[in-house]
């Protein structure tokens, strides 16, 4: 009930130095462990949110009964027998109750051992007379767990604490939540002990929501700057300007009644600019309505008239508002149809934007005309400010060559939209952009076989040459499994979290983060015994949820036999490493770890009676132990575990005399027959080497080649390496290499987008077909998309950005606006030719009229980009792509409308031609305005 990034929070228990118990001694690794599992640990678990509290580190507390094989012998025991008398002798029994003078007495008889000395009179059997107890045969003592894992801090060993997040809950809530809990678990724990954080996923949280808070202010003051100086009238703009916070206040009263958290990717996309381009529409024309009724008059308007005005100018430009905004709205439907990771990631971003836009167009038809009719109550000029006379004047002469020259125009354009369809196919691809989390993560793979004991060694070694770095604040590390294998891992392999400093506290604060993974990854190889992944500790996960490895590229090879895959995949290996951009190339530790294998004879078990189970159950108990019961201290259990004293274990020739008990004479010592035989007459010991890791994927055995990307994008290094291994790699009948990784993701979303993204474009096509009722005008406007996408490639191109799924929502988001542009202008053209201009002077005029609008629009839409596209914090990388597109098509796409639009119009319309319309135009008073000179 868990993810795989469920990871949110660790944290560690330590001592401060000098610090000692009650009893004078110091805290050990295991006290330490003691208390986070009896302390810590229960009271982090019912943390709202909280699923899980993973614990590695330290050693579990234990009793252990540690028999000496010369001494069972002596008394003719076998282990079983220490095991048997251990289960007999600790345990607390209820007998029910007796009545007794009116009171119901319950009958207990407590059994349990306390104490080591009770442990050690536990009487085992009886000879000649005399009880032979475990303190006879055995050492008996508090003893360490067989560990599988460990951690480090700072090149010391620690109690280490994941806390998993249970599915569906936010992030930041449960980390802030845990992070409180910590303070209060610290008051309540014994002087000289605290718990300290180590890694907090509400850091990366909070440093990515200022980075979008700072792009929304950003925006949101760019946008009204340019109302301000465009619109020429400060009551106006600030009305405009008013519908920002009001529809951020409906798009989040949304997003909570949904669930939607605020995020990178919600409130990421949210432009201000297009929130109030239906405003500007309906503001600009209700401002030249009222100026024209007063000149009209003569006098100031009453509060009824300025009402009554404001109502009719808004219906005269709805349609074509309502459109836009719709059409816009339309082509986030798309990102709806995305699954999976990418689904899971876009969806709230669609969910935010549609919301915004929606609410937006309801104040635009509501909140708009009634605030222009109360706040407009003095005289209104509709004065153009300068900068749009002298654009005018400017864009006049330049309208009529284009239309002079309109086939040339037109031919221009067609040929620039080809030459941007060749350029696109050189951008190269990658699934997302990489997010900047801040700190770093890096595997450290030693020799498989290298014991916990020794990966400690080295991990301390290690993390003293990190700590070096001045950037690095602290080093914490999980060397194998934890104690709940949510990631099991051999001794051989530690994951390093090096937790960086604020970029403020840096040397050199500028410093690009690949410059310092570059200087850690330096000076890491020349420490020896060790081979190295880097990577960030979200997107490790990320990668593993994706194609079950932690790199960029997974090249999967599929077969029967253990040893034809390893020399696949070395080849594999040497041509990936060949490969320009390629990092950490490595293939999967599959073999090499040592094994002290016994293999039982079958022929001697049977000439003494013994099974199999027999001798394993007695190997198992003797080397990894045998819970035989538990102690109680107050509520903290601990178990009680038989094997053999530690310098045995590591003994093979001991290993070799453990004493087997013989099943026909365990109950006959007469002295005339053997009860024990050494572990030798029965089973053949031997070391070898064995298989370190065996994978499977989908039924079938696999062995992997990872690889991570640096300094290029993902998609053409996918191509270079699918196209050498295809060449250079020759791969057995039977055995089959596929691809993983992140960029499945992007062949996967491409895929559907491919399908869903041609629908929504049709049914802009549709909606531009209701407005106009021509198919001819429908497509014409319709050319604004292919001329929008031109600009949003070259601004990749030039910032030298692949393509990746943020761009492609950029790229749909820029349809919408696109369209929106044309629309303004061509309705405005119709109007005017419904009034009987002539054709040349209605494209004209309508193009130079419309010229503010258009720009309004267009401007106010980029620069609420502009932000997110310049910005450089935490979360920027994933919002740059998406803003570039935008900004780049805005500008081309507004260029173009300028001057192609009205060519393709004059170029496709002839004079006198009867005008198709769908919409019925006002049969208010209103009349084409004159040209503003």
């Amino acid at each position: 009930i868990a993810t795989g990034l469920g990871e949110i929070f660790m944290y560690t228990v330590e001592a401060k130095p000098g610090a000692r118990k009650d009893d004078g001694t110091p805290w050990s690794p295991m006290h330490l462990r003691t208390l986070h599992d009896w302390v810590v640990r229960p009271q982090l678990v019912t943390v709202p949110g909280v699923t899980e509290v993973n614990t590695v580190g330290g050693y579990q507390k234990e009793f252990h009964i540690t028999p000496w094989p010369l001494k069972l012998e002596a008394y003719q025991l076998g282990l079983v027998d220490i095991i048997t008398a251990l289960k007999q002798n600790n345990a607390n029994t209820g007998a029910g109750y007796i009545e007794r003078s009116g009171e119901q007495y319950l009958v207990r008889v407590p059994g349990q051992a306390k104490t080591l000395e009770e442990l050690r009179q536990i009487i085992i059997t009886q000879r000649h007379g005399v009880s032979v107890r475990i303190g006879d045969v055995a050492d008996v003592l508090i003893g360490n767990e067989l560990r599988t894992g460990a951690a480090t801090q700072n090149g010391t060993e620690v109690v280490l604490g994941t806390v998993f997040m249970l599915i569906g809950e936010n992030s930041r809530t449960v980390s802030n939540a845990v992070a409180e809990r910590l303070e209060y678990i610290n008051a309540s724990l014994p002087e000289g002990t605290f718990v300290r954080p180590a890694y907090n996923r509400t850091a990366l949280v909070d440093r990515t929501i200022e980075t979008v808070t700072k792009n929304l202010v950003e925006g949101a003051l760019l946008v009204i700057v340019v109302l301000f100086i465009l619109l020429g009238n400060i009551r106006a703009a600030l009305i405009t300007a008013s519908v920002i916070p009001l529809a951020m206040l409906m798009t989040i009263t949304g997003m909570v009644q949904n669930r939607v958290s605020g995020n990178l990717m919600s409130l990421g996309a949210l432009d201000f600019g297009l929130i109030v381009d239906g405003a500007v529409i309906i503001i600009e024309n209700c401002m030249r309505r009222l100026s024209e009724k007063q000149k009209q008059l003569g006098r100031l308007l009453s509060l009824e008239e300025r009402f009554g005005l404001t109502s009719a100018a808004t219906a005269e430009v709805i349609k074509p508002s309502l459109f836009g905004v719709l059409i816009i709205t339309v082509v986030y439907i798309p990102i709806f149809a995305l699954t999976g990771v990418e689904g899971k990631m876009f969806h709230p971003m669609a969910f935010t934007v549609v919301i915004a836009l929606l609410s937006a167009l309801i104040l635009s038809l509501t909140f708009i005309p009634a605030a222009m009719a109360i706040f407009l109550s003095g005289k209104v000029n509709e004065k153009e400010p300068r900068i749009i006379t002298g654009l005018r004047a400017v864009y006049r002469p330049l309208l009529n060559i284009a239309l002079r020259w309109r086939l040339a125009v037109v031919s221009s354009a067609v040929g620039l939209v080809a030459l941007t369809g060749v350029a696109a196919t050189y951008l190269g691809a990658e699934f997302m952009p990489q997010l900047d989390e801040g700190d770093i993560a890096m595997h450290a793979l030693r020799i498989p076989g290298t014991s916990l004991t020794q990966a400690i060694d080295m991990q301390t070694g290690l993390e003293a040459r990190l700590r070096k770095f001045p950037e690095v604040e602290q080093v914490v590390a999980k060397i194998g499994t934890a104690d709940i294998a949510t990631d099991p891992m051999p001794p051989n392999v530690a994951d390093t979290f090096i937790l960086l400093k604020d970029r403020s506290e840096w040397p050199n604060p500028r410093k690009p983060k690949d410059s310092l993974v570059a200087e850690i990854e330096q000076a890491m190889l020349a420490i020896p015994g060790n081979k190295y992944e880097f990577t960030q500790p979200i997107e490790m996960r990320f990668n593993e949820l994706i194609a079950g490895v932690r790199s960029d590229l997974a090249v999967k090879v599929f077969g029967d036999d253990l040893d034809v895959l390893l020399e696949v995949g070395k080849s594999i290996e040497a041509v990936i490493g060949g490969i320009s951009g390629a990092a950490d190339v490595r293939i999967e530790q599959a073999t090499g770890l040592p094994l002290l294998s016994i293999h039982p004879d079958r022929e001697a078990l049977a000439r003494f009676g013994l099974s199999i189970n027999a001798i394993q159950d007695v190997i198992s108990a003797s080397i990894s132990g045998q819970i035989a019961g538990q102690v109680f201290e107050g509520d903290r259990r601990f178990n009680i575990v038989v094997r053999m004293p530690d310098p045995l274990r590591d003994n093979v020739a001991a290993i070799r005399r453990l004493p087997i008990s013989l099943p026909a004479a365990l109950n006959k010592h007469d002295g005339t027959a053997p009860t024990l035989i050494p572990l030798s007459e029965v089973a053949r010991i031997e070391t070898n080497i064995g298989p370190n890791q065996i994978s499977r994927e989908n039924g079938k055995r696999r062995v992997v080649v990872t690889a991570n990307v640096r300094d290029r994008d993902l998609g053409s290094f996918v191509q270079d390496v699918q196209s050498a291994v295809r060449s250079k790699v020759e791969v057995p009948p039977g055995y089959w290499v596929e691809y993983g990784g992140t960029f499945e993701q992007l062949i996967s979303a491409s895929n559907r987008l491919k399908i869903v993204v041609p629908l929504a474009l049709l049914f802009i096509f549709a909606l531009l077909f209701m407005l106009f009722g021509t198919v001819k005008d429908s497509l014409i406007v319709f050319t604004g998309v292919p001329l929008a996408l031109t600009g949003g490639v070259a601004a990749l191109y030039l910032r030298d950005m692949p393509f990746s799924i943020s761009a492609a929502v950029g790229f749909i988001a820029l349809s919408g606006v696109a369209v929106l542009n044309g629309v303004v202008m061509v309705s405005f053209i119709r109007s005017l030719l419904a009034k009987g201009l002539p054709l040349d002077e209605a494209i004209r005029e309508g193009a130079l009229m419309r010229l503010r609008p258009v720009l309004m629009t267009a401007l106010v839409a980029s620069l609420g980009f502009v932000p997110m596209a310049l910005n450089v914090g935490a979360g920027a990388e994933v919002q740059r792509p998406l803003a570039t597109v935008v900004i780049g098509g805005i500008i081309s796409s507004t260029i173009l409308t300028l001057f192609v639009l009205p060519a393709l119009y004059r170029l496709f319309h002839r004079e006198g031609e009867p005008l198709q319309q769908a919409i019925k135009e006002p049969t208010t008073d209103q009349k084409a305005p004159a040209p503003a000179e």
